[in-house]
């Protein structure tokens, strides 16, 4: 086990009177540090842990306007701030104050665990691609609303730097709102099912495709309506803030929850979908349940166990319908030796249904347990065959892992420091932070061809904004672990982003120290 953590963490505990002696490096590069506390002075007030950006759009200009979206939008902010969030609101935002928004918005949530954005008001796909309309669009053809308009793309790439987490949830109308709107009597008819009801239009967005860790929430399924509400707020946005607003709902069960709730609201005409995977990792919107400490920190397989016996059976119910986030935390319950469900042959049994339905992060759980002979034989060849599933997939925790293993040799590899080198920078261009940190080591140490101090900088500023701990202890606590010209460097990138103001001198002084903070989100 403590070699695994060697590897997991790839933290540089480097000796500076050391030469670059590449056949040394790992004694030097990627052992765990002892815990480092940081000092009295440096804790200080964090940047908010979970923000959110808030959007309603309903005075349109030149297209049908919308009755309760900014109803929806204040409603969804009041409920966010009430259970923690940092949350900016906006209403009827012309394109530029849109722009602007989510380009401040942008900026901060790179410093948050969980960064979210509702947004409620007109949407229409465009040649398969999604686009939320700002109130001053006068759209009179495709292209109008491509420029005219923000996309999906754009809201996913504002989010795509927080820390956990990332969610995008669309209330919108889900159609193209120049084609006129659902006559609901008609509806009704046809379906046989009565609804006063309005709606928000026809049609239907694009299914998205996000990246690993983030969760896009439609309000209804791609290519249905999505209902606007007669009762002050739509029904997707009425069931958000009662689910999202009971402590102790594991987030996948709260939008499985909103689900059910919309469905029964509108007699199955609207069926909210979320897309995409978020991590292994339990998360509560609104906090622990009443009286239980908040171990969010914790590791996943003690964060699960906390999970109520009636939630466990709703997350056995998803993974039977093929859900791979459910297999995980019942696998990460079953791993967990001081629960009275420590199960790891079961736990492999979920991992492996998993893996059979091509989760990464199962990959690299099973992988583990193979190596160390948990609930398994050790199988030295599987566990590499699962690292490098992993890794395939983009996964930065095994891709670092894989580093490791061709850099010093193991799993059946012999060592072989380039193709390690290659896989340590795979890494740190994922916005791993400690492949990052260490990135910048190798940098600094004149390992890496054509890269220097303003490019080990570049990676320790991108480590401090990506959340590790540790990297921001060692920075403040051994700064000299890095060349001068490297730590000019890293003012200079501190300095570009207002973070620092003082000299571009190399020493890491009581105000570098105060922007290495700063950067890293505390104030």
């Amino acid at each position: 086990m403590k070699s695994y953590l060697a590897r997991r963490m790839l933290i540089a505990i480097r000796i500076a009177s050391e030469s670059p002696d590449p056949m040394s490096l790992v004694a030097r590069l990627f052992l765990l540090p002892a815990v480092l506390v940081l000092s009295a002075a440096s804790l200080v007030a964090a940047s908010p842990e979970r923000v959110a950006l808030v959007i309603g759009m309903g005075a349109y200009e030149t297209i049908s306007p919308l009755a309760n979206t900014r109803n929806d939008a204040q409603d969804i902010a009041e409920t966010l701030e009430e259970i923690g969030f940092d949350v900016t609101l906006g209403i009827d935002l012309s394109l530029t104050e849109l722009r602007s928004v989510m380009k401040d918005f942008s900026f901060r949530s790179e410093t948050a665990d969980l960064a979210l954005i509702y947004f409620a008001g007109h949407g229409i796909e465009v040649q398969g691609e999604n686009f939320l309309i700002p109130v001053d669009a006068r759209p009179a053809s495709n292209i109008d609303v491509q420029r005219q308009s923000v996309s999906l793309k754009d809201m996913l790439e504002v989010v795509e730097r927080a820390r956990v987490m990332r969610i995008v949830i669309l209330d919108s109308c889900r159609d193209n709102p120049l084609g006129g709107s659902i006559d609901t009597a008609a509806v009704s008819q046809s379906t046989g099912q009565a609804t006063d009801q309005a709606t928000r239009g026809v049609g239907g967005l694009a299914p998205a495709n996000p990246d690993r860790g983030t969760l896009v929430a439609f309000a209804a399924k791609d290519g249905q309506v999505a209902l606007d509400g007669t009762r002050g707020n739509s029904p997707y946005a009425r069931a958000l803030m009662e689910k999202m607003a009971k402590p102790g709902l594991e987030i996948s069960l709260m939008f499985r929850q909103v689900r059910d709730a919309v469905l029964e609201e509108t007699q199955n005409l609207q069926e909210p979908y979320t897309y995409g995977s978020l991590t292994g990792k339990p998360f509560y919107l609104s906090g622990a349940p009443q009286g239980e400490p908040d171990i969010s920190a914790a590791e996943p397989s003690t964060s699960w166990s906390k999970l109520r016996p009636d939630q466990e059976s709703q997350l056995l119910a998803l993974a039977n319908l093929g859900d791979t986030r459910s297999m995980l935390g019942l696998a990460y319950i079953r791993l967990n030796p001081e629960d009275s469900r420590f199960d790891p042959v079961q736990a492999v049994s979920f991992l492996e249904r998993a893996v059979e339905r091509g989760s990464p992060e199962a990959q690299m759980e099973l992988a583990k347990l193979y190596e160390q002979g948990i609930g398994v034989e050790v199988d030295e060849k599987r566990a590499l065959e699962l690292y490098e599933a992993a890794a395939d997939q983009g996964f930065a925790d095994a891709i670092n892992d894989l580093g490791f293993l061709h850099y010093q040799g193991g799993l059946g590899l012999r060592p072989n420091p380039d193709k390690a080198l290659e896989l340590f920078e795979r890494a740190a261009d994922l916005r791993h932070p400690e492949a990052q940190f260490n990135y910048a080591a190798l940098i600094d140490d004149g390992l890496i061809p054509d890269k220097g101090p303003k490019e080990a900088a570049a990676y320790l500023y991108a480590a401090l904004r990506s959340g590790s701990q540790d990297v921001l202890n060692l920075l403040l606590e051994r700064p000299t672990m890095f060349a001068e010209e490297t730590r000019r460097e890293l003012q200079l990138q501190l300095q570009a982003f207002n973070f620092y103001s003082g000299s571009i001198d190399g020493d890491i002084g009581p105000g570098t120290k105060r922007g290495i903070r700063a950067a890293y989100g505390l104030e």
